[in-house]
């Protein structure tokens, strides 16, 4: 079942309305263009740190990810030392992994590094989007994709950590590089138009 109902009687993608926390993230943000470095950074941090787990346990905690990394401003985290990383690793309030907190700074300083070089890594991953016009009504979801292998590929050659291709295309997804939508969906039409005028 790739649409479901939600309460106010519209179709939206089925994980959409699979719980009640999913319904705004689905409608107001999944899928819409983000285009400023803070926003990719933010998306790519919590997407490493889904890595294994549940998306709706890092929805659920993620005004205490944003407390904890600074509102996820790059040139901040990026200056984290040791004992931000010891502040990390005892709050409760995110998820304790040692090598998701590394590798969340480590993108920090990469980002960062970037930022003064005149460059952006939310166009580095725009840059990466594919040609495809949205999701065909008949395709599964995608895991990865050959862009998403080359994204991560590169994000890896510039010093960024825990960016495989599956976490890398979930960044895509969630910020809009790519419309998954499923056609039928009640904003899917939508997203398409917010992309498009965003100059995907």
């Amino acid at each position: 079942m790739r649409l479901a109902e939600g309460p106010d009687g519209l179709l939206r993608c089925w994980w959409g309305v699979s719980a009640p926390d999913y319904l705004a993230y689905h409608d107001l943000e999944w899928g819409r263009p983000v285009r400023d470095d803070r926003g990719m950074f933010e998306r790519l941090t919590l997407e490493a740190f889904q890595s294994g787990l549940s998306w709706l346990t890092i929805l659920r905690k993620r005004e205490n990810f944003r407390a904890a990394f600074a509102g996820f401003d790059v040139h901040r985290v990026a200056q984290f030392d040791d004992d931000d990383r010891a502040r990390l690793m005892a709050d409760p309030g995110i998820v304790r992994n040692r090598a998701k907190i590394d590798a969340a700074i480590a993108n920090a300083i990469a980002t960062a590094a970037m930022e003064d070089r005149g460059e952006s890594l939310a166009d580095l991953v725009w840059a990466h989007a594919p040609q495809r016009e949205g999701l065909p009504a008949d395709a599964d979801l995608a895991a990865e994709t050959a862009e998403s292998r080359a994204l991560a590929k590169e994000l890896k050659r510039r010093g960024f950590r825990f960016v495989g291709p599956t976490t890398v295309y979930s960044t895509m997804q969630a910020c809009g590089v790519v419309n998954d939508h499923v056609p039928g969906c009640c904003v899917h039409d939508e997203v398409e138009r917010e992309r498009r005028s965003a100059g995907r």
